[in-house]
């Protein structure tokens, strides 16, 4: 019996979500990456809150005339703003299932540069 793709990324998001879990201290980003867009939240897990969330489909990313990585890479700079503004500095990067290469190593990388540590 073979997986479909989104079966598998589910399992492997199972298999991260035992492990990373977000606090109050370290919350959680979650990333969520669709053919066209991608979202990430930073996420206390111990009470259930999203802190704050960023998305390409934001007006200040989605009016930029870029690519689907350099977005991803805007969306990571915006989150980490966000998050440092609320006063959220270490995060525990979840990566949803996803493989980290691409538009998920891009918002990783952008939210490093941003000042997040992870």
């Amino acid at each position: 019996m073979a997986l479909t793709k989104n079966e598998r990324r589910l399992r492997i998001k199972n298999r991260i979500r035992k492990v990373v879990s977000g606090t109050e201290a370290r919350p959680r980003l979650a990333v969520y990456r669709s053919n066209k867009e991608i979202y990430a939240q930073i996420v206390d897990d111990v009470t259930g809150k999203t802190i704050v969330a960023a998305s390409s489909r934001d007006k200040d990313i989605d009016t930029a005339k870029v690519n689907k990585t350099e977005a991803a890479a805007l969306v990571g700079k915006a989150l980490a703003e966000k998050a440092l503004k609320a006063g959220v500095e270490t995060i525990a990067f979840d990566r949803g299932g996803y493989l980290y290469h691409g538009r998920v190593k891009s918002l990783a990388d952008g939210a490093r540069e941003a000042g997040l540590k992870f």
